[in-house]
């Protein structure tokens, strides 16, 4: 069902969205609604727990043995992506990507996503590693982007409800050459489908790993295009980097228009984020060749909610129109980017967090690849209000980071909290850049750190889940072993605070 939206939302003012999402029950998107700020005004959540005593855990469910993705909250219902290394359907077994739906009251399994691995090689997706993309609810759809690089809508309640829309789910959980087993009430129901590789010509690379931002009647989505099998090439130079598809229908309206491709130097790792800047609406979106843009998202009709942007002229794809460009790291190689894969010194940059927007700036961390280029990483803070090339004057300021980093940043309180793979979470002036205070962890952060409840809640690759004050001076509140790597940002909503790490999803509330 078509839902009518706000004028408000319609026309891309965001300021009361925005109020909105902090004080917000649901968590249906990784990240704070558009913006993607890793901050909750969520209360009362609990400086320490502990899954061995029981401290302060509502719930626990066990999930897969590999979990990268990060959970979402919304319609009473819990999502998270992991992997099938301990199958919940004795019919479907072997390497697949999952996403499982829990009660959210009680942590009941409710309904599972299984997609089979795709080849040609396993470059294209990552033995073991499940579906990547966290979920985006909307109202009772669920939008993901599954491990095969399909973009997908799903019914929240799963088949439980009868079988909408699409009607080949059984088929697509099999293997290529296997007879597909009967579906029941714990399998997905997928409303519309897209296939990025088959209909975009996206050679994604170890997997997908896209947060859909909806807006109005659109998805905005990381197509996850990157280098080939070798490393050394793009096998996809033209495929887009972002593209826009009508939510209810699947329809795809827009692509950037960069040409991204070819200066990709590992891969499109980064998912959109929505501002209102310069009382406009931008889409903010970080490219794998460094550089973060701006675009205008596109028109819908203020009073149906209906997209009133159509094909462009011709009948070809319509091209997203660039408001701004930001190039994180200007000085770096653009031209035949992969000879700087071993070179630890010299070497493009990438972005593998999200953009964060407050207050007319964006931050983002960049620098260097994990696992190749140079080791140097910054945080950057720049002004997103102007037009055109803001390279050269809009940067308010850069800070320096140990190694590269995976996580989003949190802006709250004139402080900003970001983490690197040089095991280290910075407290940060926002205004200034200034360092309050690092810490120095035992292991790498994949995750992003989370501020909620004055607390700063992140978990490293060692196991070990940190919890700071989130003030100026530094102050460890606890140190919880996890048992297992943490790659999954903590979330809270209805007062509960979800924290995975490889194999279970953790409910943790006050008592």
């Amino acid at each position: 069902m078509k839902k009518k939206l706000p004028r408000w939302l319609a026309t891309g003012s965001l300021a009361l969205v925005l109020a909105l999402a902090l004080h917000a029950a649901d968590q249906p998107q990784w990240g704070a609604c558009f913006t993607r700020n890793m901050v909750s005004a969520e209360q009362n959540l609990p400086d320490r727990f502990d899954p061995k005593t029981g401290l302060n855990i509502k719930w626990a469910a066990e999930l897969g043995t590999s979990t990268h993705s990060t959970p979402v909250v919304s319609g009473g219902r819990v999502l998270i992506g992991t992997n099938n290394g301990k199958p919940r359907n004795g019919r479907q077994t072997g390497d697949r990507g999952v996403l499982m739906c829990f009660s959210e009251a009680d942590g009941r399994f409710l309904w599972q996503l299984l997609v089979p691995k795709r080849g040609p090689s396993v470059y294209w997706d990552w033995p073991n590693a499940g579906i990547c993309s966290p979920a985006t609810v909307d109202g009772r759809q669920v939008y993901v982007v599954s491990n095969r690089g399909e973009v997908m809508a799903l019914d929240l309640d799963g088949l439980a409800n009868g079988n909408e829309g699409w009607q080949d789910e059984a088929r697509h959980a099999t293997p290529p050459g296997s007879p597909p087993p009967p579906l029941d009430g714990t399998d997905a129901d997928i409303l519309w489908l897209h296939d990025l590789t088959r209909e975009l010509g996206v050679r994604q690379h170890d997997s997908a790993h896209s947060s859909i931002l909806v807006h109005g009647p659109y998805l905005y989505v990381n197509t996850s295009n990157g280098v080939d099998d070798s490393h050394k090439r793009i096998d996809a130079p033209e495929a887009p980097s972002l593209a826009v598809f009508e939510k209810t229908t699947g329809r795809l309206m827009a692509v950037d228009g960069e040409r991204i491709g070819p200066r990709i130097f590992h891969c499109t790792w980064a998912s959109p984020a929505l501002a209102e800047t310069g009382g406009r609406a931008v889409v903010v979106f970080a490219g794998g060749d460094g550089v973060v843009y701006g675009f205008e998202p596109l028109p819908f009709d203020a009073a149906t909610g209906r997209p009133t942007a159509g094909a462009a002229p011709g009948g070809e794809i319509r091209k997203l129109k660039r408001v701004w460009r930001f190039d994180c790291d200007p000085t770096g190689p653009k031209e035949n980017v992969h000879q700087f894969n071993g070179n630890r010194k010299e070497s493009p940059s990438n972005i593998k967090s999200m953009p964060v927007v407050h207050e007319g700036r964006v931050y983002v961390t960049v620098g260097g690849d994990l696992w190749w280029g140079k080791h140097e990483a910054w945080l950057k803070c720049f002004d997103a209000q102007g037009s055109g090339e803001l390279t050269a004057t809009a940067q308010a300021w850069s800070y320096p980071l140990v190694r590269h980093s995976m996580s989003t940043p949190a802006v709250v309180d004139g402080l900003v909290f970001a983490a690197d793979c040089g095991r280290r979470l910075h407290c940060v002036d926002a205004r200034t850049g200034q360092a309050y205070w690092t810490h120095d962890a035992k292991g790498e952060f994949w995750a992003s750190p989370y501020v909620v409840d004055h607390k700063v809640y992140i978990g490293s690759q060692r196991g070990d889940f940190l919890v700071f004050a989130a003030g100026k001076e530094k102050k460890l509140l606890a140190e919880i072993d996890l048992g297992s790597p943490v790659s999954a940002t903590a979330v809270a909503a209805n007062g509960v605070l979800y924290v995975a790490n490889q194999t279970h999803l953790y409910a943790v509330q006050a008592r």
